[in-house]
């Protein structure tokens, strides 16, 4: 979209940043100031962003509490000619918040919609886990229910792909100690907290490590991402698969790049898994 081209009517599913307000393209801002209306999680935390670049359009509130009330009047807008901007408090819509049956509900009355890419927690969590993220699962919140949380995690548990969960602070522990006892004490994985702000912070390691370190801080704050490999290989066919594994990653990857990525996959020690890779590279 031109910043000088009214935008058509329809809806427009608008990335905005998980932390740092410097994180959002100009086409987004030049969206945001063009649009008759912003349907935002909460006005106010949509308010410091456009304030932060002196975007005065109105915005309104549409949340999981008022949503039935408010998405009919959304979607009249639209078909009264108006363009409208859908924003989540951080990152993406549609994930982990209240934009799909807007969306859906746009899209069966023939309603443009389109979407603004950008941030999203899930997406920078995979990129800084240091974990496989050639196949990845978003799981989004656990149950706050012990008994719940267990059940949802044990379904998972052979999933072969790297899951993602957001999580807050003060389930965080609980949840690692679930996830321990589910998933495996040895998984590997990583506990992403406050990305793109000033306190941003990664640990890595097994879950059971991640688990104990946490137990012991006094007070977790802020914004968490919990990032988990896929379980390792199994059966009496474990070696040959670390074999293959090799194989594919030493066609596009360094040899320590091929081992480190391997080593994860499939839950082998690392000295295994690289000492393997030498003798698959001198051709042994």
């Amino acid at each position: 979209m031109a910043e000088d081209v009214a935008p058509k009517p329809g809806l427009y599913v608008t990335a905005t940043p998980i932390g740092n307000l410097g994180d959002i393209s100009r086409r987004a801002l030049a969206l945001l100031a063009a649009v008759d209306v912003i349907a935002c999680e909460d006005t106010r935390t949509t308010g410091k962003l456009l304030s932060r670049y002196g975007i005065r359009t109105r915005c309104i509130a549409y949340h999981d509490h008022n949503a039935a009330r408010v998405r009919p009047r959304i979607l009249e807008r639209i078909k009264e000619g108006q363009s409208v901007a859908l924003v989540s408090d951080a990152g993406t819509p549609m994930i982990s918040d209240p934009g799909f049956k807007l969306v859906a509900e746009a899209l069966d009355a023939g309603l443009m919609v389109t979407t603004l890419p950008g941030a999203s927690a899930v997406l920078a969590a995979l990129a800084v886990a240091g974990l496989p993220t050639d196949r990845f699962l978003f799981a989004g919140f656990p149950p706050p229910k012990k008994t719940a949380r267990r059940k949802m995690l044990a379904g998972l548990a052979e999933t072969p792909a790297t899951l993602v969960f957001y999580e807050s602070p003060k389930r965080l522990v609980a949840s690692l100690e679930d996830m321990t006892a589910a998933l495996g004490a040895s998984r590997q994985a990583a506990v992403c907290r406050e990305l793109t702000k000033l306190h941003e912070e990664v640990r890595r390691g097994s879950l059971e490590d991640l688990c104990a370190e946490f137990a012991a801080r006094e007070r977790i704050r802020g914004e968490i991402a919990i990032v988990v490999a896929p379980p390792p290989a199994a059966g009496p066919d474990s070696d040959a698969s670390i074999d293959r594994a090799l194989r594919e990653a030493l066609e596009k990857l360094s040899l320590k790049e091929a081992a480190h990525a391997v080593a994860y996959i499939t839950g082998a020690s690392r000295k295994k898994v690289y000492s393997r890779a030498l003798e698959i590279r001198e051709g042994k």
